[in-house]
């Protein structure tokens, strides 16, 4: 598949990630991906409960999988802390809460050369995180464009494509020396401010249909519309520290939230329209009675954390 076996460096950051690290670390140890070119860097953000002892037992049956501290706890430092300890010509970012085909690695790699890119991903696979009729509705949602938008590596997609951001990401490591590390005052969004900075140094981002991984999205409504509320936050506050906003996705929540008294009833008629579009398609009526409750914590959550990021902005 590819020429030559470049050394990657994997850093997966984490924090009480417990149920999900262990799940994380098999997929990557069952790459096809050779291991004598390959270092993971477990990144723990001072777990409280039993992620560490995971992490750290895998490291001492596998002396390629390296349990780093992170005493500032959060994302944006663990990748920063990673990067500044790999050893890797490609730096890997992986999310405890997927996992991934045997070929990701290869695949990204690969691609990465083929291409000439600076970073590259792919579609991810949304799966529930339990067995229940709320973990499936929020699954549908995060796989459906009434739910995400023209979020390409969430809805699927045929062909390569050049794009803004991709999920995880497989970096060239010389684009931090170009255009630098993880900005450190972004708890979130980081990411995306990382891409929007190499998209405007001239790199380049490939989204490829071929590169797959498995997400597991929170299991139940309230931790849903918690996390969205905390994404939306991050969708606005990080203009107190940058420059350049997000894409223009990113706030149409707010826009419906501000524009409430006027959205409300186009947005719920909409709602049920693609909820009972949802239903028939997986042939489950109940869906058509969950879905708009899903839609509304995806869409409203999100709109009041942007609102909230205005407050905390000006305020």
């Amino acid at each position: 598949m590819i020429n030559e076996y470049h050394f990657v460096s994997i850093i997966i950051p984490c924090r009480n990630e417990g149920k999900f690290i262990g799940k994380c670390l098999d997929t990557v140890l069952e790459q096809d991906y050779p291991k004598e070119n390959l270092e993971i860097l477990v990144v723990d953000g001072m777990s409280e409960d039993k992620t560490k002892e995971i992490a750290r037992n895998y490291s001492e049956e596998y002396p390629f999988i390296k349990l780093l501290e992170n005493h500032k706890k959060f994302t944006n430092f663990a990748f920063n802390m990673g990067i500044k300890a790999s050893k890797g010509e490609i730096i890997m970012i992986m999310g405890t809460h997927a996992g991934y085909e045997k070929d990701y690695i290869s695949k990204c790699v690969r691609y990465l050369n083929e291409y000439n890119a600076d970073n590259v991903g792919g579609v991810i696979k949304t799966i529930p995180s339990k067995n229940t009729l709320c973990a499936r509705a929020i699954t549908l949602s995060l796989s459906h464009v009434f739910g995400v938008g023209s979020s390409y590596f969430r809805t699927g997609f045929k062909d390569p494509k050049w794009v803004d951001t991709v999920f995880g990401g497989c970096y060239k490591k010389e684009v931090f020396d170009k255009i630098g590390l993880f900005n450190e005052n972004l708890l979130r969004s980081q990411d995306m401010e990382l891409n929007i900075r190499l998209k405007k140094a001239g790199g380049k981002i490939l989204l490829h249909p071929e590169i797959i991984a498995h997400y597991y999205p929170k299991d139940n409504l309230k931790d849903f519309f918690v996390h969205n509320i905390k994404d939306g936050i991050w969708a606005v506050y990080p203009l107190k520290f940058i420059k350049t906003s997000l894409r223009l996705r990113h706030y149409t929540p707010l826009i419906l939230v501000l524009t409430l008294p006027i959205s409300i009833w186009p947005y719920i008629l909409l709602s049920l329209f693609f909820s009972l579009k949802i239903a028939v398609r997986k042939k489950d009526i109940r869906l058509f009675f969950i879905m708009p409750l899903i839609f509304g914590a995806r869409h409203i959550g999100y709109g009041l954390g942007s609102v909230w990021g205005i407050i905390k902005l000006l305020f």
